[in-house]
């Protein structure tokens, strides 16, 4: 049986294929989020490279933040839920899974058996997500997936203390006109989003064992950094961006054997 998975982001769209809730078979990802046709080439990428027909997949959940914008499926669950079933099916023990996404951050704890027990959001404020990395970019003019090389380099990070994005932008120019170094300035941005989060994690409980998941996962200084903060190590796998995805297609397996 082949139940499919669609993750919606605010900027990205992630599909995963599930056979028999056991195997991933095929995964897709588009750039583009929510009112985009990204959604629609994730799925289609899926079906082309697997050779499969939408008559051949039982059942089809999509999540995330465009997940009510989004026709094509036969239901919808939330983030929460995803990310919770998608960190317990890649890793054995979690019990916090900490995601952070475009537009948000996410800490949610778990039990024995994968269930969710508590959780902290973060949805009200771009710092300490995706999008806080992306805008600090933009003023550096650089690629998001070079902070990580650049971050450990550094030997004196620059203190960002605003919370809040446009604030932390004045931040970062100020310190990169009174002479700081372009490594120090991005591992202080690396080490704020990291302060961000981390305090989400102790509202919520953190327990080992820790897991990331979203496109932030990506990010090694982020991680580093976290696992400095909460003083516990963090596990990533390759697959943290579709947790989600994986989620919303492991739900619709468990649905339909049902």
């Amino acid at each position: 049986m082949y139940t499919l998975g669609i993750d919606i982001g605010s900027t990205t769209s992630k599909c995963i294929l599930l056979q028999d809730g056991e195997r991933i078979v095929a995964k897709s990802l588009r750039v583009g989020g929510m009112g985009t046709a990204a959604p629609g080439q994730a799925v289609q990428d899926i079906l082309d490279n697997t050779s499969l027909q939408s008559a051949d997949i039982a059942r089809t959940i999509v999540t995330g933040y465009g997940r009510k914008n989004y026709s094509e499926a036969d239901g919808e669950v939330s983030e929460l839920t995803c990310h919770a079933l998608g960190g317990h099916f890649i890793f054995p023990d979690p019990r916090t899974v900490i995601d952070i996404g475009g537009q948000d951050a996410k800490v949610i704890v778990l039990n024995e058996r994968g269930q969710m027990t508590n959780f902290v959001m973060n949805d009200k404020c771009a710092a300490g997500t995706g999008r806080f990395l992306d805008v600090m970019a933009n003023i550096l003019q650089m690629d998001i997936n070079d902070f990580g090389a650049y971050a450990a380099r550094s030997a004196n990070p620059a203190s960002i203390s605003s919370t809040c994005t446009v604030f932390a932008e004045s931040e970062v120019i100020s310190q990169l006109a009174n002479g700081a170094g372009r490594e120090d300035v991005i591992a202080g941005i690396c080490e704020s989003v990291a302060s961000r989060v981390a305090g989400l994690a102790r509202r919520a409980g953190v327990r080992p064992e820790v897991c990331l998941s979203g496109g932030v996962a990506r990010n090694d200084a982020v991680r580093k950094a976290l696992e400095r903060s909460l003083d516990v190590e963090i596990a990533v796998s390759p697959l943290a961006q579709y947790f989600g995805a994986i989620g919303a297609a492991l739900y619709g397996w468990r649905h339909s054997s049902k």
